[in-house]
């Protein structure tokens, strides 16, 4: 078959460890045979941003605003160990945070679905996807450790110097305090780009805060979301038959086990981070989660939720043999794909994403898949294939559908 001709291009984000050399086979096996892909290539591996000065990660990010679309591997977060396992020069932030914060963007990850994957809450037949804002909160926290006896304040100093009070606590003795902070301009941003990835997706969206306890920073959350609903959603969503749906938190969680999926759960930032991940274990393996960033401007960015899967990396580097599971990374590539064919109107695209992410999900449900599929799966007989074996069966399972 001609290969598909692309007109604008993706930019591609690499990446770091096993991710990393998946990157490479699925580019070679999947991607190249089919497609004269362009991408505009930026090497986020961590020792490239060591060299730049991390400057290659905000030069990614503002590429993404150019072009609109962008796919990213799994990139290292450095701690100490890090620091000195890849001399570096310091302790470089995450490349995910320096990219949200530039495009304002709100995450949202769901799973993909496999006959043979039961999930564990048996009722769950349809995704959930977790919307997590990414900005504020515990993540960009104050902290104080009281050493003992005294007086905690909360004081806000207008711009005319005038001060606002309120007491925290009276400590009789040792304690800690903690200061948390959100901007409503990050919440519009947040609230914007759920509200759209549900009209986009045609799927429902609920959202859950605390607003009963949290009374003004928990009740702005909720005040933002219904405003903005009210105002520049509410047509759109009586329109294509969907709702918006806003509850406590414990209560969602309690809706969210009885439910059967299928709908968009908007989460604060440290909601979001933990109930991703609850989310993903239920389904079956966090290595079967999509990840994609969007910006309220409708700029995209897809990634894998998981990350650069370390210990098999080192196997390979000891010349081991490897059964890492491709399938989200692949993803990341097939949703990118979709989104710039969507945008440049090549329906060819489209479909070419939409035939690789069933070769995937045939190629797993025929019995042929990694070894942390194989624990998870049904399937009586699985064929336990090596890493890129495993890629080089998608494609088999591929040239049969196209």
């Amino acid at each position: 078959m001609e290969k598909i001709k692309m007109t604008t291009p993706l930019v591609e984000m690499d990446g770091d460890e096993m991710t990393r050399i998946l990157w490479q086979m699925i580019k070679d096996e999947l991607l190249l045979p089919y497609i004269d892909l362009k991408t505009e290539y930026y090497d986020l591996g961590l020792e490239h941003r060591n060299e730049t000065d991390d400057q290659v990660t905000v030069d990614s990010a503002n590429a993404t605003l150019k072009y609109g679309v962008a796919v990213k591997c799994a990139t290292i977060t450095p701690n100490a160990a890090r620091m000195t396992e890849y001399n570096l020069k310091e302790m470089w932030k995450s490349p995910n945070g320096t990219i949200r914060a530039i495009l304002d963007g709100t995450v949202f990850r769901a799973p993909i679905l496999v006959k043979g994957i039961v999930p564990y809450v048996k009722n769950w037949t349809k995704p959930i996807t977790i919307a997590r804002h990414a900005y504020g909160d515990v993540y960009k926290n104050t902290e104080i450790k009281v050493p003992g006896p005294g007086k905690a304040e909360l004081v806000f100093t207008a711009a005319d110097g005038t001060e606002t009070r309120e007491l925290i606590h009276n400590f009789d003795g040792a304690g800690i305090i903690q200061g948390i902070h959100n901007t409503n301009k990050s919440i519009e941003s947040f609230a914007r780009a759920c509200f759209s990835y549900a009209v986009d997706t045609k799927q429902d969206l609920w959202f859950s805060t605390k607003d009963t306890i949290s009374k003004k920073y928990d009740h702005t959350f909720k005040d933002i979301f219904q405003e903005i609903y009210d105002n520049e959603y509410k047509v759109k969503f009586e329109e294509l038959g969907i709702e918006y749906f806003y509850t406590l938190i414990d209560d969602a969680v309690a809706r969210v086990i009885r439910s059967e999926g299928g709908f968009i759960w908007a989460c604060k930032n440290y909601d979001g981070d933990v109930m991703s991940d609850m989310v993903a274990t239920a389904y079956g393996d966090l290595s079967m989660m999509t990840s994609v960033l969007v910006s309220p401007s409708g700029v995209y960015e897809y990634e894998a939720a998981h990350g650069t899967v370390q210990r098999h990396y080192y196997k390979h580097l000891k010349g081991e043999e490897t059964s890492t599971n491709s399938i989200a990374t692949i993803y990341a590539w097939t949703g990118a794909l979709r989104k710039r064919g969507e945008l440049d109107q090549i329906p060819e695209l489209c479909n070419f994403a939409d035939k690789l992410e069933q070769a995937c999900i045939k190629t797993i449900e025929d019995g042929k898949m990694t070894k942390s599929l194989s624990l998870i799966s049904t399937c009586e007989h699985p064929v336990i294939l090596n890493s890129l074996d495993f890629i080089k069966a998608i494609r088999e399972t591929l040239d049969s559908l196209l």
